[in-house]
């Protein structure tokens, strides 16, 4: 019975484009902070929960999403590209910008009037905390799949070092590490 429990909660939920659209509706309205935050959503509803995607498919959309403007937020475009080609990428785009441009249009005269307050300031002080820390979880969720072997552990090193002592765009580090894991695939 155990191995049945098992086995059933590996399966994969069926995929809709409703679906789709109100996952990235719920993500957009609560995700608050970088949108690095959203990794984490991600993570465990399309890769642990539904079984939309693998770890090497959310990896492969945080790194396309790196190199187009709007870095985080084009992921989603790209998962529902991934999911339901041109429709899914419209129905996800769409699902994550729309409760920003709502809570902005309503909150964004408010909260300078909240930071005044200490009460308000504090429980947005803990809301950021909490930000970096699901941020944190997930950098370390990504990078135990994406590090696999010597020369990606080199690689991760390499790009650390390059990107906080030199600024590099990461959109160059993409590029260059993406020409690197090519040529280790050509000469393997």
């Amino acid at each position: 019975t155990k191995g049945v429990a098992l086995a059933a909660a590996a399966v994969a939920v069926p995929f809709s484009l409703t679906t789709l659209f109100l996952f990235f509706l719920k993500v957009g309205a609560v995700l608050f902070g970088s949108g690095y935050v959203l990794l984490a959503f991600l993570r465990t509803d399309l890769v642990d929960r539904l079984r939309w995607l693998t770890e090497a498919q959310l990896l492969d959309a945080v790194a396309v999403g790196q190199i187009t403007p709007g870095p985080v937020f084009t992921t989603a475009t790209f998962i529902g590209y991934l999911l339901g080609g041109f429709r899914g990428a419209v129905v996800a785009t769409l699902g994550i910008f729309l409760p920003s441009f709502f809570f902005v249009s309503i909150s964004g005269p408010l909260i300078p009037h909240l930071r005044r307050s200490p009460l308000a300031g504090a429980f947005l002080d803990g809301v950021n905390v909490g930000a970096w820390s699901l941020m944190a979880a997930v950098t370390l969720f990504l990078a135990r799949a994406a590090v696999i072997d010597f020369t990606t552990l080199l690689l991760a090193i390499s790009s650390a070092v390059v990107l906080i002592r030199y600024r590099v765009n990461s959109a160059w580090l993409v590029l260059g590490g993406g020409m690197i894991g090519l040529v280790m695939t050509l000469w393997r």
